[in-house]
């Protein structure tokens, strides 16, 4: 349940970023849900490779759906991947922003069509 809060947050995150520099803004909604559940699988692979590896028998007796320390610090992980990814494509679409031409100053030498006449 937690998860799905966590998703909603970060679709509306990215999502607001797009809204910001003129994005589309789904694209990089989808792009969050991607990152943090992309993590999450990583994550858990890894954590089930790792009991797999150390201890056999405790694969049976794993619990999914609830609150273990494993899957608060998979969380954090993932926030903070989210979070990253986040700040990269940041400064990526500032960099973006001043590197294009301001539409104020391509309209500075246009003449409307009221003075021309």
């Amino acid at each position: 349940m937690l998860s799905i809060f966590i998703l909603i947050g970060a679709y509306r995150y990215y999502a607001q970023l797009a809204g910001k520099f003129g994005k589309i803004k789904w694209h990089f909604g989808l792009l969050a849900i991607g990152i943090y559940l992309g993590s999450q699988i990583v994550l858990g692979m890894s954590y089930g490779v790792y009991k797999g590896l150390t201890d056999p028998a405790a694969l049976e007796d794993v619990n999914y759906t609830g609150f273990s320390l494993v899957n608060m610090i998979g969380w954090v992980i993932s926030i903070a991947a989210v979070w990253g990814i986040y700040q990269l494509l940041e400064k990526k679409f500032q960099k973006e922003h001043l590197q294009k031409p301001s539409i104020e100053i391509e309209k500075i030498g246009e003449v409307s069509e009221s003075q021309q006449s």
